[in-house]
């Protein structure tokens, strides 16, 4: 690897051990084995960096814990046993998970202050939903793209709400049966 990966996965490694706000320009040479003055060249500042290694992680976590990764031949057809199936594999992530989500939840407590990163997470975020609705449901956001954008708004929302109860208190956190369970109960006071 050149410097300006070593950077990056530099970058990774403390924003996952330090947090955004406690990492400094000297911690992530530390970890790359590189030298100040690469920070600047290749990204311009050391906050351009960290935005860009944000956007990396909160990539390879979903890539490595996402349901979309699954062979659509181990996922359920029925949509409400697919919806257990796919939050079954999400919860069970969670602790390998916990250092991303508590990045995640570092980094949009700092957006009001810093739209550079705002702007940077933007595009992912889409791409994101959009990966939700392939995985949680099966839908191909270039077959049916505001069916899709609505499905992944909600299961950002619903993703987003459950990680939290879990890093607050796993003990009354929901499961995949207490999320299924919920989610009949809105559907059966519907009819």
């Amino acid at each position: 690897m050149g410097h300006r990966e070593d950077l990056l996965e530099g970058a990774k490694r403390c924003l996952l051990e330090k947090g955004y706000a406690r990492t400094t320009a000297r911690d992530i040479v530390a970890a790359s084995g590189t030298n100040l003055a690469s920070i600047g060249y290749h990204y311009g500042s050391k906050e351009a960096l960290l935005n860009q290694a944000f956007l990396a992680v909160t990539e390879e976590w979903g890539d490595a814990v996402g349901p979309a990764n699954k062979e659509a031949a181990e996922l359920p057809k029925d949509p409400i046993e697919r919806f257990e199936k796919t939050w079954e594999q999400v919860i069970a992530a969670f602790d390998a998970s916990r250092a991303v989500w508590k990045l995640q939840l570092e980094v949009v407590s700092r957006l009001d202050e810093d739209e550079q990163l705002r702007q940077a997470i933007l595009g992912p975020q889409k791409e994101g939903r959009a990966g939700m609705a392939e995985g949680f449901l099966g839908l191909d956001p270039q077959a049916d793209p505001e069916k899709a954008r609505v499905a992944g708004l909600f299961y950002q929302a619903l993703v987003a709400g459950v990680m939290i109860q879990w890093m607050v208190d796993p003990e009354t956190a929901p499961s995949a049966k207490d999320l299924t369970d919920g989610l009949r109960a809105i559907l059966e006071s519907q009819a």
